[in-house]
């Protein structure tokens, strides 16, 4: 089970005891937030990528959404997000739980800069019922991010106002 393995990872690095696990679940940015109690945009949704056929992470805020053209500008490809199946097999965590703690090999993470404007920051950890309260530079440490990019939109749109 991935929670075990992020689990074991997160035990390495003297931290197990921050995993949070609820009775209920927090697969998506919505019942996280209602799990932690916290806005959802500080949830820090992966989302699964394939780059010239790699498996990449990109960890982003819970109200942000990845913008193509920024994503095409950085990576020189579309977008291509990786179907369930293939977000198990290449990253090692199940849709609902990823996480970018104890991925598979070859899996690149990166950080959105959506995240910045947050101190502390809610990923999953390898299961649909599990999340840890991480700083940003933690969460640098312990993704072992290869960088920050900039591919989203929505989390810095000025706010709607009413005519």
């Amino acid at each position: 089970m991935a929670i075990e393995r992020v689990r074991a990872y997160f035990r390495a690095e003297g931290l197990e005891d921050r995993i949070r696990e609820f009775d209920v679940s927090s697969a998506t940015v919505e019942l996280a937030a209602q799990a932690l109690g916290c806005e959802g945009r500080r949830i820090a949704k992966s989302l699964s990528f394939s780059v010239n056929g790699a498996p990449i992470l990109i960890v982003a805020a819970g109200d942000a959404r990845v913008d193509n053209a920024r994503f095409k500008a950085h990576f020189a490809v579309k977008a291509k997000m990786l179907s369930p199946e293939e977000t198990l097999e290449k990253i090692g965590h199940a849709v609902g739980g990823v996480c970018p703690f104890a991925v598979n090999d070859g899996v690149t993470v990166y950080l959105d800069e959506s995240l910045r404007r947050f101190e502390t920051v809610f990923p999953a950890c390898g299961s649909s019922s599990s999340a840890v309260e991480l700083t940003l530079p933690e969460l640098e440490r312990l993704s072992r991010a290869a960088g920050w990019v900039d591919v989203c939109k929505g989390w810095n749109d000025p706010p709607q106002t009413a005519n």
